[in-house]
């Protein structure tokens, strides 16, 4: 959807509204959306991590308000926030416990100081898994009933929606899907967490630019390799180029990404029988719209359906997420209707 983004007019809009911002790195983006999941405004500014988290709070209040401006709505119409964050999360106390690339963000009351900032109440959840919230409520899980959204980008982040619940966990650490160990051995490969053999270490943007880094120290010769020389960046993207052009390295690297996450996602179906396990995130290799991205699927299925049992073989949809980069903030704005909802069925 970020690509090809269709902002619905006000006067179409069912109430109540609600506004999702999604926490990145990089960038701090925006949406309104109405009762039924469609967007009525969009924003989006660079983060600025280096500023301080204050100064990104501060900034993902006004963004609020910069969607409400863009609708020709006062704040005060806004039903609820919702704000997805990177984690490790506290999510009762609405902090950021361990910030990870977001320096000196340890500990910080992020939720409730973005509440501060744009006046209205603010529901507070992990960035995959407000995510997985909006491919489950109107992206591509929005006629299951459950889904499993694994996200592939620097890491490998994961969302679990059961029946309309967003599995957080008892300690805010649920769903961590990339953090699933899928090789026990003392030579698994190192996770950026510290740990061995977790999924992220094997199906990331990291992992895979690593281990293509590995394969030509080792004196790998071929069209990505000669790309490099040349002075190429070596990305995921250019992996994905070289795979579709017919490199060898370059192919089997992605189809070993998928081998992995093939091996994780049997790990997770057979814990929670999900209807649908969807794909998202930057490393998608194009999705259904490039061969190497059907590849690329494919080769993921053929895993599952190697590992799992009949039923879950034939009955489990797996596909590509449908929302793009839209989803953390459409989804974070399900999650503060879905809050709102609860407030108002539990009054007396």
């Amino acid at each position: 959807m970020s690509t090809d983004r269709v902002l619905l007019p006000l006067s179409q809009a069912s109430r109540p509204l609600f506004a999702g911002v999604d926490l990145g790195g990089t960038n701090i983006k925006a949406a309104l959306v109405d009762d039924a999941g469609r967007m009525v405004a969009f924003h989006t500014e660079r983060t600025h991590a280096e500023r301080g988290p204050e100064d990104a709070a501060a900034r993902m209040g006004q963004a609020v308000h910069a969607v409400a401006r863009l609708a020709g709505i006062a704040t005060a119409d806004i039903a609820g926030v919702g704000l997805g964050s990177p984690g490790p999360l506290d999510i009762p106390a609405g902090t950021i416990v361990r910030a990870g690339n977001l320096v000196g963000w340890d500990d910080f009351p992020l939720r409730d100081r973005v509440a501060a900032h744009c006046g209205r109440p603010v529901t507070f959840a992990n960035d995959a898994n407000a995510a997985a919230y909006g491919e489950f409520w109107v992206g591509s899980g929005r006629d299951a009933g459950s889904l499993v959204l694994i996200t592939l980008g620097t890491g490998v982040g994961g969302g679990i929606i059961i029946g309309d619940v967003n599995v957080e966990g008892a300690h805010s650490h649920g769903s961590e899907c990339g953090h699933m160990i899928v090789d026990p051995t003392p030579a698994g490969r190192p996770c950026p967490c510290g740990q061995l053999g977790h999924l992220e270490a094997y199906c990331s943007a990291k992992s895979l630019v690593l281990q293509a880094e590995e394969a030509l120290a080792r004196g790998a010769t071929g069209s990505l390799a000669s790309a490099v020389a040349a002075g190429e960046p070596l990305t995921p993207i250019l992996i994905g180029r070289e795979a579709g052009a017919g490199d060898v390295l370059a192919a089997s690297l992605i189809e070993e990404a998928a081998r992995w996450l093939g091996i994780g996602i049997v790990s997770i179906m057979h814990a929670i029988d999900p209807e649908a396990v969807m794909i998202g995130g930057a490393m998608t290799f194009g999705g259904e719209a490039s061969p190497v991205g059907r590849t690329f699927l494919g080769r993921i299925r053929s895993e599952v359906h190697r590992r799992t049992f009949p039923t879950l073989a034939a009955r489990t949809a797996i596909g590509f997420a449908s929302l793009g980069g839209d989803a953390g903030a459409i989804g974070a704005a399900g999650l503060a209707r879905l809050e709102a909802r609860r407030r108002v069925e539990s009054r007396p």
